[in-house]
C-alpha cells in the first residue's frame, strides 16, 4: 500500500446518537475512540420497542435537536425553537418526547453506544468526487464522521482499506484491525440533510449502486492522544497489524 499525507480537516463529536453534534478544534482519541461521542442516547419506551435506542431512522426529528458539552460533563440540548435544556434537568424527557411524538427516556453510558469504541474517518477527496458523481455538492453531516482528512489519496481509495492500514494523526494512531473495523457500510441516514428537513434517496441508492454502499473507514485508535485541526495525517500499511486481524 502506498503511503499518503495531508491534514485534519474537521473533527466532530456527536455528544447523544442521532442529534446534531459540535465542531472540535481538538479532541482526545483513546479506547473510547473520540472521546464523548455518542455517550448518550435516546431510549424508545414505546410499547413493543421499550429498551431500544431510538435513531433518525424512527424519528427523523431527532435531527432537528442539537447536543453539545457545555462546561460541564454531560451535553446540553438545543431544542428547534431554540431553547437549551440540560441533559440532567428532569423536564428534559417530557419535552424530547412532546417534540419527538415518542415516549422516551435518557440513556448515558461512557464511550460509543452503536459501533462499539471506533472513529470513523472520511476524506475530502472522496466527498468532493461523490458530489461531482451526483451532480451536486454532499454535506459531509450526513455521514456523521468524527475525523474529516484531506489527502494525497485518490478519491475512494478508502474503499479498500484492509486490516493493517493505519493513520499516524496528531499524538494518536488509528487502524483498520479487522475487529468491526474497516470501510463503512453505510445505512439510510445519510439520506437525510443534517438538519431533517428533506430526503434525498438518490445518495443511498448511488451510493448502493456505484460504491458498494460504502462511504468512510471505521478504524480504532491504537496509540492514544489529542488530535488538533491542522495535524499532519499520515497513512500507512502496518504488517504487524494485518498478521493479527
Amino acid at each position: 500500500m502506498k503511503s499518503y499525507f495531508g491534514n485534519v480537516e474537521r473533527i466532530i463529536r456527536w455528544p447523544v446518537k442521532s442529534l446534531r453534534g459540535e465542531e472540535l478544534r481538538e479532541g482526545r482519541f483513546d479506547e473510547r475512540g473520540l472521546a464523548g461521542d455518542r455517550a448518550y442516547s435516546l431510549v424508545d419506551e414505546r410499547e413493543n420497542h421499550a429498551g431500544r435506542v431510538l435513531t433518525v431512522r424512527q424519528r427523523p426529528e431527532m435531527l432537528h435537536w442539537s447536543s453539545a458539552y457545555g462546561d460541564g460533563g454531560t451535553p446540553t440540548l438545543t431544542a428547534p425553537d431554540g431553547t437549551a435544556w440540560e441533559w440532567d434537568d428532569p423536564a428534559l424527557a417530557d419535552a424530547l418526547a412532546g417534540s419527538l411524538g415518542t415516549p422516551l427516556s435518557l440513556r448515558a453510558a461512557d464511550g460509543q453506544q452503536d459501533r462499539g469504541p471506533t472513529v470513523l474517518v472520511t476524506v475530502a477527496a472522496s466527498l468532493a468526487a461523490l458530489g461531482e458523481e451526483l451532480g451536486a455538492p454532499v454535506d459531509l453531516l450526513r455521514f456523521r464522521p468524527n475525523l474529516h482528512l484531506d489527502l494525497d489519496a485518490p478519491a475512494f481509495d478508502e474503499e479498500d482499506w484492509e486490516p493493517g492500514t493505519t493513520i499516524t494523526v496528531g499524538e494518536a494512531e488509528l487502524a483498520v484491525t479487522g475487529d468491526r473495523t474497516g470501510p463503512c457500510i453505510r445505512c439510510a441516514v445519510p439520506s437525510w440533510d443534517p438538519r431533517g428537513q428533506e430526503r434525498w434517496p438518490e445518495l443511498q441508492k448511488w451510493l448502493i449502486g456505484e460504491h458498494e454502499n460504502k462511504f468512510g473507514v471505521i478504524m480504532r485508535v491504537t496509540r492514544p492522544g489529542t488530535v488538533r485541526h491542522g495535524d499532519r495525517a499520515t497513512v500507512a500499511w502496518n504488517p504487524d497489524l494485518s498478521r493479527r486481524s
